[in-house]
């Protein structure tokens, strides 16, 4: 008689063990290309802000840009779930946290950098498919033109059907869409643009003509590469007018949706690598048949959304273990976004932030750390001179914030009226504020457990050396010297 309930306990145990499976199954789609399937586009930008005529800035036009804008739709308050490439590339294309999937250090999970082999490294070994590999499971047509710096295990040939270095090669010679067999066929491509990064872009802007933001001194420096930027944005809106030319010569405009948006902001010192608006609020625009035409939408929006977005438009449901959201649903609705900063090259911090309708919440977790601690950028022209004048006393009390010493482990700014992130209400004595801290506080702590942030955990003695192995004597923080030791 006791057999019985012995036997059933077996069978439950199985029957949970099926389920699991097919849970995990979720994780490996294999849909069905349907019949009249968009193609979608991705122009990927680097390092850049929006600082562009169409959303309201006038020290430069951008009538390439600004016509996605007029025939579709602008984001205004998009952003990105790291202010730096890899994390941000690596939850884009799998449409996860890049927290939950272990892709949260900044060039981790790489056997080989820039030539150099590493003796020891870390692999991370994903359980999920990225975006390409489930639009070619559905049928589509993949290609790459250019960066993808993924902080995980993969091969370049399992993603994409072509893949090219940076750069818009005119869509010809089998480039871009042209490499497909048949014309027919369904395509899912990015075109990686520099953006920010453009050496010598024509000069539009002057350094004489830019508002400098009242966290930097307002010195030749910071004005020259203010208008760096500025003009950056001037050769991009070039090369968009390009990609939309010839998609319009190649008749692929009624079945495309294009999306325009940066992976973080400006290379400016508080800008690439933080929280603040400037590093993670990114310009983002998205047209073609069916979106919806001269709209502005002021809602919040993670890049994650980007992921499920295009997967929906292509017909394609969107996988279980996605964070993203399809950004016309009905019911899309965004109460927060987060984003997160881990080790950077080899400099360790550990830093997340809650954005809200009106508040953005900053935690700073390694407080031993100034902002400014050594970076591979130490020696810009922009950070040498934030810390010259900050060790002469010529900054003022707010410039003087980011290259202090001192570190907060908690800022709050209330976004509508401190836009630039100057005043720092932590300790508000106003009830509003104190409730507002409390609530972001809550958001944070319950997001941490819910999907599983793996940037509360240290890194492996592994992946420590191959960052040693990368900067050698550059790489200065106390964590290293654990493996240091070990080495010993």
């Amino acid at each position: 008689m006791r057999a019985l309930p012995i036997m059933l306990m077996y069978t439950l145990s199985f029957l949970c063990c099926c389920s699991i499976c097919l849970a995990q199954n979720e994780h490996h789609p294999i849909p069905k290309l349907s019949e009249g399937a968009k193609n979608i586009l991705w122009i990927y930008v680097e390092d850049t802000n929006p600082w562009m005529s169409c959303y309201g800035d006038e020290m430069i036009q951008t009538p390439n840009i600004d016509e996605l804008a007029k025939k579709g739709v602008r984001f205004d308050r998009a952003y990105m779930t790291s202010g730096v490439c890899s994390p941000t590339r690596s939850a884009i294309i799998t449409g996860i946290y890049q927290t939950s999937i272990g892709a949260h250090e900044h060039y981790s999970s790489f056997s080989v950098w820039r030539g150099n082999e590493m003796e020891t490294w870390d692999p991370n070994h994903l359980g999920v498919k990225t975006l390409p590999e489930i639009f070619k499971s559905a049928g589509y047509y993949t290609f790459n033109e250019g960066k993808e710096h993924y902080n995980f295990v993969y091969q370049s040939d399992d993603l994409y059907d072509r893949k090219a270095n940076n750069g818009f090669k005119g869509a010809k010679d089998g480039s871009e869409w042209t490499g497909r067999t048949d014309s027919d066929q369904p395509f899912f491509g990015q075109i990686q643009l520099a953006g920010g990064k453009y050496p010598n872009p024509p000069v539009v802007v002057s350094p004489s003509e830019v508002a400098v933001m009242p966290y930097y001194p307002d010195n030749d420096i910071f004005r020259e590469e203010i208008a760096h930027h500025y003009n950056t944005i001037g050769k991009l809106d070039d090369i968009v007018g390009d990609i939309m030319q010839r998609l319009k010569e190649d008749q692929l405009l009624d079945n495309i949706i294009v999306f325009f948006f940066s992976d973080h902001g400006s290379r400016l010192p508080r800008h690439k690598q933080f929280l603040y608006e400037g590093g993670i609020k990114v310009p983002f625009i998205m047209t073609g048949p069916g979106i919806e035409k001269s709209v502005v939408r002021t809602d919040l929006v993670s890049s994650l959304d980007i992921s499920t977005t295009s997967l929906t438009l292509a017909g394609i449901n969107i996988p279980s273990h996605m964070h993203g959201k399809d950004l016309f649903a009905n019911d899309f609705h965004r109460d927060y976004v987060i984003a997160a900063r881990d080790r950077c090259d080899f400099t360790i911090d550990r830093i997340r932030t809650v954005v809200t309708e009106q508040y953005k919440y900053i935690r700073n977790f390694m407080t031993d750390k100034p902002y400014m601690q050594a970076n591979y950028r130490s020696d810009w022209g922009t950070l040498k001179s934030l810390k010259e004048l900050y060790d002469k006393g010529e900054l003022n009390e707010i410039q003087a914030r980011f290259a202090s010493d001192v570190r907060p482990a908690e800022e709050l700014y209330d976004l509508t009226v401190d836009p630039h992130e100057t005043n720092n209400l932590v300790h508000s004595f106003k009830r509003e504020h104190a409730m507002e801290l409390a609530k972001h506080r809550d958001i944070l702590a319950k997001w941490i457990i819910d999907t599983d942030d793996r940037g509360r955990f240290p890194e492996s003695n592994d992946a420590l050396k191959a960052v040693l192995d990368r900067w050698g004597e550059k790489a200065v923080n106390n964590e290293y010297k654990r493996v240091s030791k070990l080495e010993k």
